[in-house]
């Protein structure tokens, strides 16, 4: 399972010229899920996402999590983090789980997420969406639920 997560000041997803889903403040996630990926990645992910420091305190120092900050998140759905572009020049999607395993375990991080009182507003899953952000800072960090600290 892959993330990137951005500190945001807005963020919000349109379908069909239409706003979707939008954040005034928190995380924007590109979320990408693996053939083979489990609930335990989504769980890793999901306790990585909460208690990332990114925001500020009084001091301007990155020492607050996004509950701390009174922020929300922002789940998009985005297959193409897993594509392989090393051979050839078109993209090879082999390595993202089928989209019915997908949404599902996209579903339950977006739900462990919100099991810590978050506010998580959505993507569509399938959708061609037009995604609009502010960066904050820029800070963009990216995830791999297969890159674990040993």
């Amino acid at each position: 399972m892959r993330i990137v997560a951005q500190k945001v000041k807005e963020a919000k997803v349109m379908i069909g010229g239409e706003e979707f889903s939008a954040i005034s403040g928190g995380m924007a996630l590109l979320v990408g899920i693996a053939k083979g990926d489990t609930l335990g990645d989504a769980e890793y992910l999901a306790g990585k996402i909460k208690n990332l420091r990114i925001f500020e305190d009084s001091l301007q120092k990155m020492n607050l999590n996004i509950n701390q900050a009174g922020g929300e998140i922002l789940s998009i759905p985005q297959f193409t983090l897993l594509a392989d572009v090393h051979k050839g020049n078109r993209p090879g999607f082999d390595a993202a789980e089928e989209p019915a395993a997908a949404k599902k375990l996209w579903s339950c991080f977006n739900d462990m997420l919100r099991k810590e009182n978050i506010t998580v507003k959505e993507g569509q899953f399938g959708a061609k969406m037009q995604v609009g952000l502010v960066n904050d800072g820029p800070v963009t960090f990216y995830l791999d639920s297969k890159v674990k600290n040993k």
